[in-house]
């Protein structure tokens, strides 16, 4: 299983170490995501960033989405683009679901980042936490919901 990570926040007066926690995770702007697999060094890093990121489980529609909308390839072109040769898109089932079971650091083909737009309708308090009407920390399968609302 793999966890989808979105940054919320920015890091103007953030410690050393929360900046550098985020950089490992590729997470360098807010609205940028990133799919990393469900490991506890991995489970370590959230917690210690969990005031600037929310996160939870991703499926497989919601990845498949993400990477035909917002896929970038290591060579820069898009995912979702047909190839130069043929009409139809690429099919990203099984690239998904190696995504999926081993996060985007593992997949050489794909760049580890998704850049998104802010989600419509806004933030709810990028101050709360998600449990208590924020938009920050652990929000379970909801976060395909919102990675939908930001594609």
């Amino acid at each position: 299983m793999a966890w989808l990570v979105i940054r919320v926040r920015g890091t103007l007066h953030a410690r050393g170490d929360i900046t550098d926690t985020l950089r490992f995770l590729h997470l360098t702007r807010p609205n940028h995501a990133t799919v990393v697999a469900e490991r506890p060094d991995v489970r370590g890093m959230l917690h210690k960033v969990q005031g600037y990121i929310t996160w939870g489980e991703v499926d497989t529609p919601t990845l498949e989405l993400l990477l035909r909308q917002r896929g970038v390839a290591t060579d820069g072109r898009s995912l979702g683009a047909p190839a130069a040769t043929g009409a139809s898109a690429p099919a990203l089932g099984p690239l998904a679901q190696r995504a999926l079971s081993e996060g985007l650091d593992h997949v050489p083909e794909v760049r580890p980042l998704f850049r998104l737009k802010a989600p419509t309708g806004g933030w709810r308090s990028t101050k709360k936490p998600f449990r208590l009407g924020g938009a920050l920390g652990y929000r379970g399968a909801a976060v395909n919901d919102l990675a939908r609302k930001m594609v």
